[in-house]
């Protein structure tokens, strides 16, 4: 029973959830920094379109993302409060849901695609790359949906590894169907654009079997077909009540930055070029970080469903002790080597220069949302999830989304005035939600909940002797 206990404990430390996360995360960067490195031989415009279209489906996404992370969270608390069976029932009932958005999803991406561009102000020129891009690859949301939730599950039960090995193989074969499609290799038709939605397509399809396969076998008894008749409206109403906020969140941060795209869109194709290329070089700098924030949102979760308030507060800390320094070096490392980075990218002389002042914002940049995604993390582990909603409507909406348009299209600072409105507003939430952990508000919740359940049980305990002694007289 202790080794069991111990095999437990450590398949919920830290360092074994963060690594395979941090492992998962940097080849699909580095991946998909060669995905954006085979689309530039293509044009600027085909990038432009593809980071444009990337804002659009994360938007979309947070629509089966509220099923998704709410279930995460639940199924790590009701794992650490030894309630497995809760914990399968609620993967079954999240899968479904989000099977069904994805499908809703797929249809309206096909079937409209261009004027859903059109409304999000994308510059005329690049219009016709876009129907195509988006009809194709929105077309797989329904995969999108399924990776996703099933990623999602697997990883708060504390198996990290697989998801990852998943994700490596997924992105491999989309580097290698890529460069068939765009250079006309290993006997593929030269495709372009078209031929790299359908090297997304196709790897995420393989992507979704796989896990599939994981998924089934995840939890002590193993899911079947017929399991999929099930439905426990309780445990689905607690993934919604931590959900809801959770996807309302999202939301927020994707549309915020939908709408930042569409201002830099306003701005010009030169612009909307440099922050997808950008968005990519970021991506190295904070993707530790982020791999410890996450891991610590299972670990945090997992503590609490089990009732060890104490070190769930503290995990927090360890991993901003941890993370922040890797973000601040590595993006000073971006400041030194960056420009020579997207001169293998582009060799337009305007984005170049966009892009080399936007390094050094960059680094004022990456310490906020390591703060943000940390201390935001841990906050939605514990179930406080409406109040990091709170914040991100607030501050994204008027700092981030409003800021960029008074400074930047408003009075013509351009996409610098963009970059510093998303920086306050990672700080500004950034400090807020320190304060609130520091307040301890749902843990101590937790702390009063489990002290009633130990009183009932100690009456329940001492009721039988009572009886006992006054049945004689």
């Amino acid at each position: 029973m202790k080794k069991n206990k111990s095999a437990e404990k450590d398949k919920f430390s830290l360092w074994l959830l963060a690594w395979p996360i941090f492992i998962e995360l940097f080849l699909q960067i580095l991946l998909g920094t060669v995905d954006t490195l085979m689309v530039s031989r293509i044009s600027d415009n085909a990038v432009a379109v593809v980071g444009f279209s990337n804002q659009l489906f994360n938007a979309l996404t947070t629509l089966f993302a509220t099923v998704a992370s709410g279930a995460g969270i639940v199924i790590a608390q009701k794992i650490g409060s030894g309630q497995e069976e809760a914990a399968r029932t609620v993967a079954i009932i999240a899968f479904k849901v989000t099977a069904g958005i994805g499908i809703f999803l797929s249809v309206l991406l096909v079937a409209i695609p261009g004027p859903i561009a059109t409304i999000l102000q994308l510059p005329a020129e690049l219009l016709p790359l876009a129907r195509i891009y988006i009809s194709i690859v929105g077309g797989g949301m329904i995969l999108t949906a399924m990776i996703s939730m099933l990623g999602t599950a697997i990883r708060n039960t504390g198996n990290t590894k697989g998801p990852m090995y998943t994700a490596v193989a997924m992105n491999v074969i989309h580097i290698i169907l890529n460069y068939g499609f765009i250079f006309g290799a290993f006997g593929f038709p030269q495709w372009g654009l078209t031929g790299v939605a359908i090297s997304t397509v196709v790897s995420r399809l393989l992507a979704t079997i796989v896990l599939l396969f994981i998924f089934v076998g995840t939890f002590r008894r193993k899911i079947v077909f017929k399991d999929m008749a099930i439905f426990d409206r309780g445990l689905f109403k607690e993934v919604l009540v931590i959900g809801w906020p959770l996807g309302v969140n999202s939301a927020s941060w994707v549309f915020s930055q939908l709408a930042i795209f569409s201002f830099l869109a306003v701005l010009g194709s030169t612009e909307l070029a440099a922050r997808t290329y950008m968005n990519t070089l970021e991506s190295f700098c904070f993707m530790l970080g982020f791999s410890l924030a996450m891991a610590a949102q299972i670990q945090i979760a997992h503590l609490y469903g089990a009732g060890k308030t104490k070190e769930a507060y503290r995990a927090v800390f360890r991993v901003l002790i941890l993370g922040l320094p890797l973000v601040i070096v590595n993006a000073f490392i971006l400041v030194l080597f960056g420009p020579k980075l997207l001169g293998v990218f582009t060799q337009d002389t305007e984005i170049l220069a966009l892009c080399a002042s936007l390094l050094w914002l960059n680094l004022l940049l990456q310490p906020g949302k390591m703060i943000n995604m940390a201390i935001g993390n841990s906050l939605n582990a514990v179930g406080d999830t409406r109040y990091t909603m709170n914040i991100s409507l607030i501050f994204m909406s008027i700092v981030a989304t409003g800021g960029s348009y008074l400074f930047g299209i408003s009075l013509g600072w351009g996409i610098i005035a963009i970059y510093a409105s998303m920086i306050a507003d990672e700080y500004i939430r950034g400090i807020l939600s320190y304060f609130r952990w520091k307040g301890r508000k749902y843990l101590l919740m937790k702390e009063d909940e489990l002290l009633r359940e130990q009183a009932a049980e100690q009456e329940t305990v001492l009721q039988p002797g009572v009886k006992g002694l006054a049945s004689p007289l």
